[in-house]
């Protein structure tokens, strides 16, 4: 199985647009040593032809660009992408779903919340109807802690398992204030033939029960590295939002990512994606990357490779 970074970074992006930041600010003037990062989004294949999309970033043109496997070039209009699965509804995960209206329908893989979102606080599905169209596949829960496995055509052999993480629906969302499981997602993905799955969860806000045997049991996280502190949009000056109450796991501090990645002794990698533009973590010079290269923890870039 390999995995391809599209996109490392949180929502906005790296530089973000409008942000002068300590990050952003000093980025743009060649006084950080940093890379600049697209929103989240990676791609999976069990063969190196056909690839599922995780997420769809608006950034997913230039990401396709970058990742000449998604477009092999076989036809006059042609893609390897076989499908799309979001792990939720938020913009910077589904907006790019509208820049793929020129091909054939969308095979997209979501759960009943997040379908719900779009076809109507933020309805691209039904937009797409009048261009590409969409075909839904629901995934589907028998309880929180009870996932049901499910197989991607074209995907052959991987196996996708989604798990219902704790979060908040998106603003627009006709249920943003009463949580459903579904409204975000983990997945693992595990390819028969090696034995070995990758978790796949950039929308981490809590450490629930049902979560351990996924992370224990990974030969790859690939996990939420949004915030280094709970405050960190505070300190910043950008709003008053702590990081859980954004959906967010923070790095350090008490019961932080940190905290529960280092005790983990099976995977072979530990990746944080899904960057904010204000993480220390992205200036590779700063002692919270020292920090975490001395957990073991790795930090996700566009274009990484990984290999399973």
């Amino acid at each position: 199985m390999r995995v391809h970074v599209l996109g490392s970074g949180a929502g906005g992006g790296f530089p973000q647009w409008n942000c002068n930041c300590n990050n952003c600010r000093r980025l743009r003037k060649g006084e950080l040593r940093a890379s600049p990062r697209t929103q989240s989004s990676i791609a999976v294949s069990a063969d190196d032809t056909n690839w599922v999309l995780f997420n769809c970033s608006p950034d997913i043109r230039a990401q396709v660009e970058a990742f000449p496997a998604l477009q092999p070039g076989r036809a006059v209009r042609d893609t390897a992408i076989v499908a799309a699965v979001l792990i939720d509804s938020q913009i910077d995960h589904t907006t790019g779903l509208l820049m793929l209206r020129e091909g054939k329908p969308i095979e997209l893989y979501c759960t009943d919340m997040v379908y719900q979102d779009l076809t109507t606080g933020f309805p691209i599905v039904s937009v797409l109807a009048h261009y590409c169209g969409v075909n839904w596949h629901p995934i589907r829960f028998r309880q929180r802690a009870e996932a049901i496995d499910f197989s991607i055509p074209g995907a052959e052999p991987l196996r996708f398992t989604a798990v219902a993480l704790r979060s908040m629906a998106p603003p627009y969302s006709p249920h943003r204030g009463d949580p459903h499981p579904g409204d975000t997602i983990g997945v693992r993905v595990e390819d028969p033939r090696s034995g070995r799955n990758l978790f796949y969860a950039p929308g981490l806000g809590e450490i629930e029960p049902h979560l351990q045997s996924y992370l224990e049991q990974a030969d790859c996280l690939l996990v939420d590295g949004t915030f280094w502190t709970e405050d960190e949009m505070i300190r910043a000056g950008i709003n008053d939002k702590r990081a859980r109450d954004m959906g967010h796991l923070p790095q350090s501090g008490a019961g932080g990512m940190i905290e529960v990645l280092r005790p983990l002794t099976r995977p072979s990698r530990k990746i944080l994606i899904h960057i904010n533009n204000t993480n220390p973590i992205l200036d590779e010079d700063s002692p919270q990357r020292a920090e975490l290269a001395a957990a073991g923890i790795e930090v996700a870039y566009d274009g990484m490779e990984i290999v399973l």
